[in-house]
């Protein structure tokens, strides 16, 4: 079976209007690339591009998907939220949130992001794909339920989820978010479930600046199907392979889900400018390679992938690639250009060995200790 490809260029249309991240615009500064936008098209566009010239598309079920529905998106956001959104949309474009602009025409293109990660799901639960990655643009792992936050417009997995369970209540479905930054959004829409494990590995204390503590896990009836792993600034591909087979497997393997969405950053690359962590494309690879081999396991290979942050518009392309390699099982390969110079920069054997002891002490102030 194929590996389902769920994207649509309409998505590489979303703009964040004159907007800086941290810069002010006007005086002796000069305008940047996308309105200042740390979150640019160029990343996604360039990994597609990327696909498309090694021929790695050919290898995939590429296809688009319908924007998500209104009745689709309430399930998680609530209307006073998305009416603001479309009108505000409708007019020039702006802000509702922290760090989250849009342009005019915004509101449709985050639903249809949205509609990539449900058509992902769908596909994969269906039977369509064997598995799925949705290049969905804007993201969504920091999406609250009453609002946006940190680019993210829409909560997409969230919403691909509450899609599913509207016709399969009893789904149960895992979330791993790799992604540099804590999916505090995420992890605020499912804080109080049962039904849904989530799992997130972020740079501790780099954004949120409030959330992603170790101990918070659940509430009420969430207690317990709530993960965070603040690695230390600097963790590279042995730490991060290390709390994979640490952490996130055994979770969920006891977990035992229908479904496992991974949400797929790439800031923790080495040269993402909003991270500092050393992770390489072949540390994207593993992961895959790893999650896969644990969802077949367990859940009949039932795996989707939903792209989130990296800002790297040199490296992102490459760490999609070997990600995609995996999860598809091509043959055809984009030789990392900086494989060496990053292998040069891993952490060395000491802080590995520090790393690793950390992963191992959250493992088992998570309850997971070692059988």
């Amino acid at each position: 079976m194929s590996t389902g490809f769920f994207w649509d260029e309409r998505t590489m249309w979303h703009g964040g209007g004159n907007y800086a991240f941290t810069v002010p615009l006007g005086g002796l500064v000069q305008p940047l690339a996308a309105g200042g936008l740390p979150e640019s098209p160029e990343t996604k566009r360039r990994l597609k591009n990327l696909m498309d010239v090694t021929g790695l598309t050919s290898d995939l079920a590429v296809t688009s998907a319908p924007e998500a529905s209104y009745e689709q998106l309430r399930r998680v956001h609530p209307a006073l939220y998305l009416d603001a959104f479309k009108a505000l949309s409708d007019a020039d474009g702006g802000e509702m949130g922290h760090h989250a602009p849009f342009a005019k025409g915004g509101y449709e293109i985050a639903a249809l992001s949205a509609g990539l990660a449900i058509g992902a799901v769908d596909a994969v639960l269906n039977g369509a794909h064997a598995n799925a990655y949705a290049l969905s643009r804007p993201p969504g792992h920091h999406c609250r339920s009453e609002g946006p936050m940190g680019f993210c417009l829409l909560a997409n997995i969230a919403i691909a989820i509450e899609a599913a369970k509207a016709t399969q209540p009893d789904l149960r479905v895992a979330v791993l978010d790799w992604d540099v930054h804590h999916g505090n959004g995420t992890e605020a829409i499912f804080y109080d479930r049962s039904d849904v494990l989530t799992i997130s590995f972020h740079q501790e204390g780099n954004y949120p600046l409030t959330t992603g503590g170790i101990d918070d896990r659940g509430a009420g009836e969430g207690v317990g199907y709530n993960f965070n792993v603040p690695l230390p600034a600097g963790a590279g591909h042995t730490a991060y392979l290390h709390a994979m087979d640490r952490i996130a497997i055994p979770a969920i393997e006891a977990f035992a889900p229908d479904l496992i969405i991974v949400a797929c950053g790439y800031d923790a690359a080495a040269i993402d400018p909003l991270a500092r962590m050393l992770a390489t494309a072949d540390t994207f690879r593993e992961m895959t390679h790893k999650i896969q081999i644990c969802a077949e396991q367990i859940c009949a290979g039932r795996l989707v992938l939903v792209h989130e942050g990296g800002y790297s518009e040199v490296y992102v392309p490459f760490c999609g690639h070997a990600t995609l390699g995996a999860l598809s099982g091509s043959k055809i390969a984009a030789p990392d250009p900086m494989a060496r110079a990053l292998q040069s920069r891993q952490p060395g054997a000491r802080l590995d060995a520090f790393l690793i002891s950390e992963i191992d002490r959250m493992a088992g102030v998570l309850g997971l200790d070692t059988p």
